[in-house]
């Protein structure tokens, strides 16, 4: 069943309806990361220095430019198609805070 344009749009309904699924989508994934970048900028902040050289890291300052950085670089980026290369390291980098640094200061300060 082919359904017509509407009136004054050039593509057919379905079209506009997989347009606003793509926008809706875009717009969870762009929060979702954002709130992921933040979560990784808030657990440093609230770590102590020490541990870091003790987990065998780099230094606290190390991490929260980094991470700050990616903040910043991912929310700017992350609405342009051409910026989707620097999107996706800011994106590896809260990752591997999350999922190497964090366990091993987790396990230095026991919280």
């Amino acid at each position: 069943m082919i359904l017509w344009p509407a009136r004054g749009s050039l593509y057919p309904r379905d079209v506009s309806v997989l347009n606003e699924i793509e926008h809706w989508f875009d717009v969870v994934l762009f929060w979702s990361l954002f709130a992921l970048r933040g979560w990784a900028l808030v657990d440093c902040l609230f770590r102590r220095s020490a541990a870091f050289p003790a987990a065998d890291k780099l230094s606290k300052p190390a991490w929260l430019g980094i991470l700050v950085l990616a903040e910043l670089v991912g929310t700017v980026t992350g609405t342009l198609w051409a910026g989707f290369l620097f999107w996706m390291v800011s994106i590896i980098a809260a990752l591997v805070y999350l999922a190497d640094v964090r366990p091993a200061l987790k396990e230095i300060t026991g919280r």
